[in-house]
């Protein structure tokens, strides 16, 4: 019998491509059933949305011209054109990974494999369908609260329920995280990507960090029965190399520190 396929946790991107072809949403197109919060959410949106341009833009984190775009979008979240979600979400993580790079094999792997953690949709799979929008897993909606928590409980009831048996890696940075709250006893993969200093102490990397996770998932697709002792031998295109004395258990978590050589 095949090995289960991996869960790879993933944030999405402030970026997204615009337009799209597909149906607007609808309750019941995506792969995980959260539509009553995501109804509850788009209403909280809508809300929010015919609020001055003072309490838009703090709440959507931008101003001028691209707050005008964002409130445009957001109000129309459920009439407007969608993408599929790795064609919708972009930036550097998303292309590094460049999807459409992978083999046949690899995309099916990927589309099976990778949960996305959504401020506004909670957690969507690359194929399911969505519309330009623009909210923060951090934002707080004056309806419900700041979004990471509203979205914890369900949002993690419903990943447990579908990795069950599967390795679960955890890519997400903290504002995405903090909706992520597996049961103690729930084993996870935690990558963390240091760079070593002059004195040999470990830093965390911030700058490419994004960059270095899609180059993992790539590598995850492609060799989906890894294990992080596997990250040992890979020639990470950045140098990284996984990193024994490095990592540690906490819990049941594995935090998996990829050493730059």
């Amino acid at each position: 019998m095949a090995a289960p396929l991996p869960l790879i946790l993933l944030p999405p991107s402030e970026g997204k491509a615009l337009g799209g072809t597909g149906a607007a949403w609808t309750p019941g197109a995506m792969a995980i059933d959260l539509d009553d919060q995501r109804r509850t959410l788009i209403a909280a949106l809508a809300g929010a949305m015919r609020g001055t341009e003072a309490e838009r833009a703090k709440l959507l984190g931008v101003s001028g011209r691209t707050l005008a775009d964002a409130s445009a979008a957001d109000r129309r979240v459920t009439k407007s054109p969608t993408l599929p979600a790795i064609e919708r979400y972009t930036g550097v993580l998303y292309d590094t990974l460049d999807h459409l790079s992978l083999t046949r094999a690899q995309r099916t792997r990927l589309g099976a494999s990778v949960v996305i953690v959504s401020g506004l949709w909670g957690a969507v799979m690359p194929g399911d369908p969505v519309p330009a929008y623009r909210l923060k897993m951090s934002a707080t909606l004056p309806a419900l609260g700041k979004l990471s928590s509203w979205w914890r409980e369900p949002l993690t009831a419903a990943v447990v329920e579908l990795a069950r048996d599967r390795p679960v890696w955890n890519l997400l940075p903290k504002e995405h995280d903090a909706a992520w709250g597996p049961p103690a006893d729930r084993d996870q993969y935690v990558v963390r990507f240091f760079d070593r200093q002059r004195d040999g102490s470990l830093v965390a990397v911030s700058h490419d960090n994004k960059s270095l996770k899609g180059a993992l998932v790539r590598y995850l697709v492609a060799h989906p029965n890894a294990q992080p002792a596997d990250l040992a031998a890979w020639e990470h295109p950045a140098r990284y190399r996984y990193s024994k004395r490095a990592s540690g258990r906490d819990g049941a978590t594995t935090v998996v520190a990829m050493v730059r050589r």
